[in-house]
Formats: structure tokens, sequence, C-alpha cells
């Protein structure tokens, strides 16, 4: 660890290498930015190399190789390649559409750890008008069966709200079916694309309760078949989440055009200067940058937080999320019970509507 200022530089141990934000799927709840990377901004396959490298370096232990669809990059298998190469141990986060036999094939031999595969539904007419793809469930199931075959680890992610919250039961059995040892519920979070269709995926109070009831009750049931993590959506928290694990502590996030991000979402707080691969080191980056710099340890805090014993828990919770909601990158994420904008929340989450979603796709919506 070294010293910055007034903060502790903690060794970064997880890097998401988001390889592209080309993607078949139109989630309307996708983390990426509205205005996504194109495909002539997309850092080459020698850059990522030097990223893998480099990241290893600094501490990294495992790569997330994500997207948008990292099966839409040609050089998947190299970029692979080079990251197992590297020592980093390598999980692949898909859509499953784009993957084809031939390529998990390939991903495997050139030293593949694990895949995780998303499902928007149990049922497969929901999951395909959730994902605004027809027939992405079924390319699911078969790459679910390929992944078995190579004798990859596979983890399932399911991403919750009001549409399907009510068959995480379902999604359970599913995700044991395809043959996972760990199923993700993850509740959608209100950044990016998820913010703009917010009032169309909010879950009610009363469906958030039935489904922490469930996910205690699988726990118990399946344990010992599958791993279930789960944690409570933000708006109907009591305390906000360790975003990341601490703001510049723990994790980074590399985009298709090389910025260098503190977290998914950090390009959505307005005012922060990212830097960028292709003119500083990675170590540069996570010591020296703006951004990495603005929400290390606790001096950025104001009250209620800096007093809080909480404080080195969660952080002042998640940084993308205060901004979102009260305009204040340093203000305490609202979704804290102590927080001075707390009580919008139930206001918000209160706010339902049956319009149809705006797909994510790369020409952003007007």
């Amino acid at each position: 660890m070294a010293l910055s200022g007034s903060a502790i530089v903690h060794k970064p141990l997880g890097l998401l290498a988001e390889l592209t934000h080309r993607c078949p799927l139109g989630c309307p709840y996708c983390s990426n930015p509205l205005a996504l990377d194109g495909r002539e901004d997309e850092l080459d396959t020698a850059s990522w190399l030097r990223v893998f490298r480099e990241a290893a370096a600094l501490g990294v232990l495992q790569v997330h190789l994500s997207g948008g669809e990292p099966g839409a990059r040609r050089d998947l298998v190299d970029i692979t390649a080079g990251a197992h190469a590297a020592g980093l141990y390598t999980n692949l986060i898909t859509s499953a559409v784009g993957i084809t036999e031939k390529t998990l094939g390939a991903l495997a031999q050139a030293g593949l750890d694990h895949v995780q595969i998303s499902i928007q539904d149990s049922d497969a007419a929901s999951a395909d008008h959730i994902a605004g793809y027809a027939g992405a469930f079924a390319r699911k199931r078969a790459l679910a069966t390929e992944v078995l075959r190579h004798k990859l680890p596979l983890t399932v992610n399911a991403v919750v709200h009001r549409a399907n919250i009510d068959r995480i039961a379902d999604m359970v059995d599913l995700a044991l079916a395809l043959g996972a040892g760990r199923i993700e519920i993850a509740h959608v979070q209100y950044y990016g694309w998820a913010l703009k269709n917010r009032a169309a995926l909010m879950p009610t109070r009363e469906q958030v309760e039935r489904a922490t009831a469930v996910v205690e009750e699988l726990r118990t049931r399946q344990h010992g078949r599958i791993v279930i993590d789960a944690v409570v959506p933000d708006y109907y928290a009591r305390y906000p989440k360790p975003c990341v694990g601490g703001w510049g502590r723990r994790s980074l996030n590399v985009t298709p055009a090389g910025k260098v991000l503190p977290c998914h979402a950090a390009e959505s707080i307005a005012g922060l200067t990212f830097w960028n691969v292709r003119e500083h080191s990675l170590a540069d980056i996570w010591a020296n940058s703006p951004a990495f710099n603005a929400f290390r340890g606790t001096a950025w805090m104001k009250e209620p937080c800096a007093s809080c014993p909480r404080r080195e828990l969660d952080f002042g919770g998640c940084r993308c999320q205060a901004f979102a909601l009260t305009g204040d990158a340093s203000a305490t994420d609202p979704v804290c019970h102590l927080a001075p904008d707390h009580g919008q929340l139930a206001r918000l989450a209160a706010v339902r509507s049956d319009a149809p979603y705006v797909y994510r796709r790369l020409v952003p919506p007007i």
C-alpha cells in the first residue's frame, strides 16, 4: 500500500474489462452508459494484452471479460489467451448470443477459467421480450450445455425487476437445470439504461419482501447444490451497499475506448476526469488519476457520513447513486436511512409505469 494525499491506496484485486459495447441484446437495465462507445473507438488486441500485464503487476488477480457482448470481438480468443498468460483468472461474462460452440472450445483451450451467463427470466417468451431479442433464451440454454461439456464452472446471473421478481424460485430451478454452481440474484441498479427505465422496472415493496423471504428459503432448501448470492434492492434498503468495496480501493474498470473508471457507472458523474490507458499506465492511473482519488478514503465525506461509525464499512454508499439522486457526488447515498435525502426514495419507488421498455441500443434514444 502507498499513500496518496490522506487516503491509503490499496492494491486492486479485480479488473472489469469492457471489451466492447456492441451487443445483440437490448436489456433495458443494462449497466453500460447511454452514450455507448462505437467499434471504431475500441482498444485493439495488443492494448488489451498490455493492460492485462499491467493489471497483474499491479496486484489484480482476476479479470472479468465483459461488454456489451464480448463475443462480438473477433479477437476474443486472443484476448483471453493474453489474460491467461498474464496470470489472471479469467471470467467470461456473456449473453450467450454470439458465442458459438467452436468459439467456446477455443476459449477453453486458451485458458478460460469460468463462464457467467445472464438470464432475463425463467419463461422463454418473457426472457426474450426483456432482452429484446427473439431466441435469446434458447441460445443461453445451448451455451450452458457446452460450458458443462468443457468442464468449465458456470454462474448464472439473473437480473431481477418487477416483471420477473415473482419467479426467483423458477430462475434458481433453471440455474440448477443448466448445471450452474452459483446464481446471482442481482436486483436492478438504477444507473444508465436502468435509470431511464426505472418506472417500468421498479418492483413494489411487497414484491421485494416476498422475494427476500423466497431467497432465504431457497438458500436453506438448496444448500449444498447451488450458491445463491442476493442483495436487497437499493431503494428498499436501510443502509447503502459498500460500492465496489470502496471507491478506488479494490477494483477498476476499463471501458472499450480505454478509459479507466473506479466503477462501471462512474462516467455518469459530471466533472470527473478519467485517464485513458492509451496515455497512461494502469499503475499511474490507479495511484494518481483525479477520478480515482476523488472519493478515496474518508476525507471527502460530509455529515452524517464524516462522523458515522459505518464510514469504513459502506464508505458513504454509492457515489454514482448519490449524484443521480441529489446532483452531488459527495452527498450521502440517499439509500442510507440517515441521509438528508432518504425520503425521496420512497416517492421514486412509488412511481411505476407500464410503458414499453426503452431498449439499450448503440444509438441512444433522444
